[in-house]
């Protein structure tokens, strides 16, 4: 006798024998599900949905009878991913009518890869390390046992095999054999080894479990001034099964990473407790992220992870007082590869890959970056900017690459304003002001509606301040409406026109004058806790900020004798949220360029590609020897180029821009 059988989303059916279990049926007929445990009812991957009632388009009216009722094995199940209301497994479900099997996303081998925002593209998975199950049998020490099943089923004879594994290697084969419903010494017993492949070539035993287990997972980290942010990856088959990110807790310490370094040298122990913070939050963020994917720590094999020099350092408990000082003196400029335990990261199977720095104030992240945008690989000149609290820039092309940092400070991302504040719900991220009326209208994170339209309701937290993104849009908008003079200076209202007299935005501010982003008067109606002004000091606190960075950008366009560029490339997760039109506007960018984009968070990209591929890493250790490295602050030229860089242009033209996200359209405002 035989059942008919299909299984949705695929549509795909067949004929099973009676007796057949929904598993069986599966595996005959090729369908994508999954099972780690081989059908012993063990690991909950196999579960499925019966369906029951009428299906017309396969002609099939089902009962609950279509499946065997559930057995021992099922009602005494105690697997680690529980079996869920309505759900059987399919190793313990026995077809004995027609059926329709509904297999959830859950259940399925082969998912859809969700890049979570890390762009792949080109990537080939070359990866550090993988699994190879083997049957060892016998009576023998543990790790000879592994060795001869290696070399037997593997053709593997010179592997490096750790004594510090006798012991994993001795439980795993007892867990295996305890399995069976034999448990002696002779009985065969299924492994999952993990092999590593170390930077010499050389094979080494990186990781041993009992039974058949098909994925490792890899954790890439960027370790930003600010934000920490980590992806969990399938060492296999690149796919990101979770992602997180928090604070840098380092920021107690200090905002910038030079407050960071004095941090060290004012107080004795500052090293320790700075070090202490980051590892405490990585371990932290790693324990996120296996929560989200439902995994456990052993089964994290590699780690990549990038950082800025002083980052790097601390993360590695490197004297960082050298990064403070003139030559900027890195400890090391190598790659560095070292144990998670040995960072004080509980993954006991963990290998960490931390990517080369480049330069004492240019570090891992700016390498990871390059290996994410590829400007080595370009035809074109490409102008790579990561936006942040310390901006990396890199310029150059396939023939040439040079590289550079600038001490921009806070002040893009909200800090040191008035009115500034981090990016969160009810942050003004997006502004237009009317330059006849001088009236603004902004978006608020949280809300997609522009303040003048009709349904705009504030967050429940209210308007709290203007966040890095807005900053610069609030400033473009005042260099165009004529408030900002060249030097960057708020004009007095009769000095601009009628409207802005009448306008009342420009208000008296001590001995200088103030923007009036959201008056007194307005605070009820849009829900704000205080009056938003922009004053001279915040112009001041964006403009030395959006000089160091043009100038340390200007300075390397000198050494590459340049005065063009082909592309632009506002990396980083501020930059991400730059709208390039009013980078233009305030002179923060180049406006030669034929384009200009924001590919988001570029070294976190660059860590994901590096972990999961021997080539990349191989190639990005080769191609930072080649930068050119220039130290800006060493730099003679770099002191005229910022105090050039301090002026705004002349007034640009208005221009029309989206109203949505003011980022889909990547030209460059005229200028008059």
């Amino acid at each position: 006798m035989s059942n008919r059988i299909i299984f949705t989303p695929s549509g795909r059916e067949g004929q099973v024998a009676d007796g057949a279990t929904v598993l069986d049926a599966a595996r005959q007929l090729g369908i994508d599900l999954d099972s780690v445990c081989g059908g012993r009812g063990i690991c909950g991957r196999c579960q499925v949905i019966p369906g029951v009632g009428s299906f017309p388009k396969w002609g099939l009216d089902i009962d609950a009878t279509a499946l065997s009722a559930p057995g021992s094995t099922e009602t005494s199940y105690a697997g680690k991913r529980p079996l869920l209301e309505g759900h059987r497994l399919g190793c313990a479900a026995v077809v004995q009518t027609d059926v329709v099997i509904d297999i959830p996303e859950s259940s399925q081998i082969h998912k859809q890869v969700i890049r979570k925002k890390v762009n792949l593209e080109g990537l080939t998975i070359d990866p550090v390390t993988e699994l190879r199950y083997v049957e060892v049998s016998g009576v023998a020490p543990p790790l000879l046992l592994l060795r001869v099943a290696l070399a037997r089923d593997w053709d593997i004879e010179e592997i490096l095999v750790p004594g510090t594994l006798d012991s994993q290697v001795a439980q795993a084969i007892a867990a295996s054999r305890a399995t069976t419903e034999v448990a002696s010494e002779n009985e065969p017993a299924g492994l999952t080894v993990a092999l590593r492949t170390q930077a010499d070539g050389q094979l080494i035993v990186a990781a041993v479990w009992p039974g058949f287990v098909d994925a490792a997972y890899g954790m890439a980290v960027d370790i930003g001034s600010t934000t920490i942010a980590g992806h969990l990856c399938d060492l296999a088959t690149g796919e990101v099964v979770g992602s997180s990110g928090r604070m840098n807790p380092q920021i107690r310490f200090g905002e910038d990473l030079m407050s960071r370094v004095s941090y060290v040298m004012m107080n004795p122990g500052g090293d320790v407790e700075l070090t202490t913070a980051v590892r405490t939050a990585l371990d932290e963020l790693i324990g996120e992220v296996v929560a989200e994917a439902s995994i456990t720590r052993d089964k994290i094999l590699e780690m990549s992870m990038v950082g800025n020099p002083v980052m790097h350092h601390l993360l590695l408990g490197y004297d960082t007082i050298p990064l403070g000082t003139a030559p900027f003196i890195l400890e090391t400029d190598e790659a560095v590869e070292i144990m998670a335990t040995e960072l004080d990261l509980d993954c006991p199977n963990a290998a960490v890959y931390i990517a080369p720095c480049i330069a004492g104030h240019v570090g891992a992240d700016t390498a990871a970056a390059i290996v994410a945008e590829r400007p080595h690989h370009s035809e074109g000149i490409q102008l790579l900017v990561d936006v942040g609290t310390n901006a990396e820039i890199v310029l150059g092309n396939k023939s040439n690459l040079w590289a550079a940092s600038s001490p921009t400070g806070p002040a893009f991302e909200g800090a040191q304003l008035s009115c500034g504040v981090r990016a969160a719900v009810g942050a003004i991220e997006r502004v237009r002001i009317d330059p006849e009326t001088l009236e603004p209208r902004f978006k608020v994170i949280g809300s997609e509606l522009w303040s003048n339209e009709p349904d705009f309701a504030p967050p429940k937290s209210g308007i709290i301040g203007i966040c890095g993104s807005g900053v610069i849009e609030v400033l473009a908008e005042m260099a165009v409406a004529g408030i900002l003079d060249k030097k960057g200076v708020i004009r007095q209202a009769s000095d601009i026109s009628p409207g802005a007299v009448a306008s009342g935005r420009i208000v008296a501010d001590d001995r200088t004058f103030a923007y009036v982003l959201l008056a007194a008067s307005e605070e009820e109606a849009e829900g704000n806790q205080a009056e938003l002004r922009i004053t001279q000091n915040d112009v001041r606190a964006i403009q030395l900020a959006k000089a160091a960075l043009k100038a340390g950008i200007d300075l390397l366009m000198q050494h590459a004798d340049l005065d063009q560029v082909d592309d632009i490339r506002l990396a980083g997760a501020f930059g991400a949220h730059i709208d390039p039109l009013a980078a233009a506007a305030i002179d923060l960018i180049p406006t030669s360029a034929g384009t200009v984009s924001s590919p988001g968070n570029s070294a976190g990209t660059g860590a994901v590609r590096l972990l999961l591929s021997r080539s990349e890493r191989a190639e990005i250790e080769e191609v930072v020897r080649k930068v050119v490295k220039i130290e800006t602050a060493m730099e003679p030229a770099f002191q005229d180029l910022f105090v050039k860089a301090m002026a705004f242009p002349s007034a640009p033209d208005p221009v029309a821009r989206p109203e949505g996200s003011g980022r889909s359209k990547r030209r460059r405002r005229s200028r008059g």
